[in-house]
């Protein structure tokens, strides 16, 4: 009977791997205990109680990116989330604390380190992150989503995801799909998300792009980010044609926007990239633009390889999306060409694998 500490959150890249590590854990040792560490601030507050985990919250450390009195309060801040850490992995009896990166999770690191826990990291974007990068030097498996992430002693297993995601039949949920949002199963359908935050630059392209699009005959389901909702956003319906538009602030279930869509708009996160390429759902990546980076790589492999086109942020308005889209669907072998070409393109079951990792971490003590 294993006990293990999960530690991510902030955003869904964190929080997803995390949930789709934790159920095939469960599935392999059902009288374990699995908790997961995250933040008040944090997407994990709605998602992981609603996957079936006990959450339990420490406060985050964020690193300012500039000098200034915050960064000299990191220190003491990051020292007492270590003992709120040591406290909460004493209390469950940890045999192994597994982070996903992000603010959380340094602490959790650091506190089990200390205590002679074995430490299991998951780095889900090409480029590291700060807590992954520390951890690495210590912990006793460093698994990868992407072939070339510069860790030392890397292992690339692939993201994990939900089975619900790594199982999907496209094909025989499509129509059932659709009409959960309300769309009609029969017609050509756009997926526009940003992420589990949304993407301003994305959402006024969108507004702006929508009636072209919608009188090609091709129905939208766009998934704003729930603080991006207005009043503006309303179901649409095309009077000539009949094609809908629906907005929406958030979808729990991913599963289902991917299985109703033929095509997306999003962001490049890894978590975007690599469910995206795991259902095969041709995407037109829009990265973001500020931070390191990392959103372009994540996606490089996906463009390269024929499944995925990239426009920069600055680029993508109005008139290159309504542009991009219509040519994607009015060329018959187009789409179906890119979700061929995701096949192979990434591990089967990262998520599998990394759980009986952890199970071994744990044995190991």
């Amino acid at each position: 009977m294993v006990s293990v500490v999960l530690a991510g959150g902030g955003t869904a890249g964190h929080t997803s791997p995390l949930i789709a590590t934790a159920e095939r854990i469960v599935e392999r040792d059902p009288s374990g205990t699995v908790v997961a560490v995250g933040t008040a601030r944090g997407l994990e507050t709605d998602v992981v109680p609603a996957a079936g985990l006990r959450l339990e919250l420490i406060p985050p450390v964020p690193l300012p990116r500039r000098v200034s009195l915050e960064l000299f309060a990191v220190p003491w801040r990051l020292a007492a989330s270590v003992r709120q850490a040591r406290r909460l992995l004493k209390r469950e009896g940890a045999q192994v604390a597994v982070g996903f990166g992000g603010y959380v999770s340094l602490p959790v690191y650091l506190a089990a380190k200390s205590m002679g826990v074995p430490v299991v990291i998951h780095e889900q974007n090409l480029l590291p992150g700060l807590a992954n990068r520390v951890a690495a030097r210590f912990a006793s498996v460093v698994a990868v989503s992407f072939p070339d992430t510069p860790l030392a002693h890397a292992r690339y297993l692939g993201l994990p995801v939900r089975r619900s995601i790594a199982e999907l039949d496209v094909a025989a949920r499509r129509s059932a799909a659709r009409r959960s949002f309300g769309l009609d199963p029969d017609r050509a359908t756009l997926l526009v998300s940003g992420g589990s935050q949304g993407a301003q630059s994305i959402n006024a392209a969108t507004d702006g792009a929508r009636a072209a699009i919608l009188a090609a005959g091709i129905q939208i389901l766009h998934v704003l980010g729930p603080k991006n909702v207005t009043d503006a956003h309303v179901p649409i319906t095309d009077p000539a044609g009949g094609a809908a538009y629906v907005p929406v602030g958030y979808v729990a279930a991913m599963e289902d926007a991917y299985a109703a869509a033929d095509l997306m708009v999003g962001r490049a996160g890894a978590g975007t990239v690599m469910e995206t390429a795991t259902v095969g759902l041709p995407v037109i990546f829009v990265p973001f633009p500020h931070g390191n980076g990392e959103q372009a790589r994540n996606a490089e492999f996906l463009v390269q390889g024929g499944a995925g086109i990239r426009i920069d942020n600055a680029d993508f308005d109005a008139e290159r999306m309504t542009a991009e889209v219509l040519a994607l669907f009015d060329n018959p072998q187009a789409l179906p060409a890119m979700r061929a070409a995701t096949r192979d393109l990434v591990p089967a079951d990262a998520a599998g694998e990394l759980a009986d990792l952890v199970l071994q971490a744990a044995e190991r003590g």
